[in-house]
């Protein structure tokens, strides 16, 4: 069974990972939403949809391999719902490699406008696919971790899994 809206045909699902429980979302059975408990900008859960694991299976594939440290570049179809704008932040999101950072001011200009790096952190903020659209590789230009949806404690412990210099291992999540 499916809810339509007006956004499409929604269903979700709720997985465990080492950051706590995890809230998958699919628009048509595309993925559109991967939300932490206690995100900043969750959508309320009744547009989540009714519950229904079945669209899920490859992104509950890759996220496993992922937290195992076997994959490090997601692979999956996405329904990113956005702006323009927001859209083509996202897309340069997803082109920060595994284990590295970028500032607000890199991304900005790797978009072609160097002035809006206040822009493409709201945009960034807003990203409704967190860890596979990688959101937490991006950092203030002092180098220093800035505002996550997650919270800033996740935010450390997923680059620190991903550099090396920590694991995934479950913490107060």
């Amino acid at each position: 069974m499916r809810t339509a809206t007006a956004a499409g045909t929604r269903q979700h699902t709720v997985i465990d990972s080492p950051y706590g429980l995890l809230t998958l979302v699919a628009t048509d059975g595309v993925l559109a939403g991967l939300y932490m408990t206690g995100q900043r900008h969750r959508p309320p859960e009744e547009t989540f949809g009714v519950p229904e694991a079945s669209p899920f299976g490859e992104a509950v594939e890759q996220l496993d391999a992922y937290f195992a440290g076997a994959l490090r570049e997601f692979d999956l179809p996405l329904h990113l719902a956005g702006t323009p704008f927001q859209r083509s932040v996202w897309a340069e999101l997803r082109r920060i490699p595994y284990g590295e950072t970028r500032t607000y001011g890199e991304l900005a200009q790797n978009l072609g406008k160097p002035g809006a790096s206040r822009a493409v952190g709201l945009a960034n903020g807003k990203n409704p696919v967190g860890i596979i659209v990688p959101c937490h590789r991006v950092i203030g230009a002092s180098g220093g971790l800035t505002g996550y949806g997650g919270g800033l404690d996740r935010k450390q412990r997923l680059l620190a899994f991903e550099n090396g210099t920590g694991d995934s291992a479950p913490g107060l999540f």
